[in-house]
């Protein structure tokens, strides 16, 4: 069994100077540098069902190039915006619109930065490698990052993306890949030992081990309401992997309050899996030539087939639009 263990005080026993395009599954690539520039626009196919909602018509993307982390956003049209440099830990998140990238440097200073420039708004942020990383709220008002400290379980903090109304919400284990519901009240996250992922109630300031989830390095998604969660599931033997952000997974999803994994029905090799704010179900399937988002309801009826620019092939998904 080999895993990265990580105590919330301690660095990972990996070096963060530089950020590399991670490796935690034989489906994952290194982006080449044609794979993020000049990216075509989005094409959509007519959906095959009706529905309430608006369409999906575009997605935020991530890359690596070199020591930089990229994001890259289409909806009507792209823009890009990246961080990088000597202080970057790969600790970092998009929010939602792909506009501003929150992030932690080898000080514990979490950044926000955006086309306007880069703007430290806390000062006590846990730096210990690329998995403990902050997470956006859906509405990409409020950010949660791990608070430094020495302890098994860290503290949550929750701020305003401004700096301001800092709350303390709650301890847990999980800090690895936080990701929020779109209700804004639950956290998922993996442990740092990939035993386990965890999910804090910020209302309570309670954490609880999600059950049927043996072992994950890496947490995709989390249903609107918290009931379910998007992992990667590895096995025994599997490598943990370094704790960087994956751009390509083998999705599983599980019912945290019972274990049950639930059957993802799109056929193909899956890349990933994301909910939408509303319940709907992105699945990312390989293509030869592009890769396609196949849009699900929450009883799994397919509504919506989008194949994404040939470009973006060897790009992460951070995030689907609509």
């Amino acid at each position: 069994m080999k895993h990265w263990t990580m105590a919330a005080g301690a660095a990972l026993a990996v070096s963060t100077a530089t950020v590399a395009a991670p490796a935690l599954a034989s489906s994952q690539t290194t982006p080449t540098a044609s794979s993020q520039t000049a990216l075509p626009t989005l094409s959509r196919t007519t959906p095959l069902a009706s529905s309430r909602t608006a369409p999906v018509a575009g997605a935020v993307y991530l890359g690596y190039r070199g020591s930089k982390i990229e994001v890259l956003t289409h909806r009507r049209g792209w823009s890009s915006l990246a961080i990088g440099g000597e202080a970057l830990t790969g600790q970092f998140s998009a929010s939602p619109d792909g506009k501003r990238i929150a992030w932690i440097d080898d000080k514990g200073r979490l950044h926000v930065k955006s086309a306007g420039g880069d703007r430290v708004i806390a000062k006590d942020a846990l730096y210990v490698g690329p998995c403990a990383t902050p997470a956006w709220t859906a509405d990409g008002r409020r950010i949660a990052y791990p608070k430094k400290g020495t302890a098994t379980a860290a503290t949550v903090i929750v701020v305003g993306a401004d700096g301001r109304n800092a709350v303390d919400s709650g301890k847990t284990i999980g800090i690895c890949h936080l990701t929020w519901s779109a209700n804004g009240r639950t956290l998922a996250g993996y442990a740092g030992d990939t035993r386990g992922v965890y999910l804090l109630d910020t209302r309570f300031r309670t954490s609880t081990k999600a059950r049927g989830i043996k072992l994950a390095n890496h947490v995709e998604s989390l249903s609107p309401n918290g009931s379910r969660v998007v992992v990667n599931a590895i096995g025994a033997n599997a490598e943990g992997g370094d704790g960087s952000w994956p751009l390509f997974t083998n999705p599983s999803i599980y019912e945290t309050s019972t274990g049950r994994k639930i059957p993802i029905p799109v056929k193909g090799r899956l890349l990933g899996a994301r909910y939408l704010n509303d319940g709907r179900l992105a699945v990312r399937v390989k293509g030869a030539a592009a890769n396609t988002l196949v849009i699900l309801n929450a009883s799994g009826k397919e509504l919506q087939r989008v194949t994404e620019p040939a470009k973006a092939k060897n790009l992460g998904l951070l995030n689907v639009l609509g």
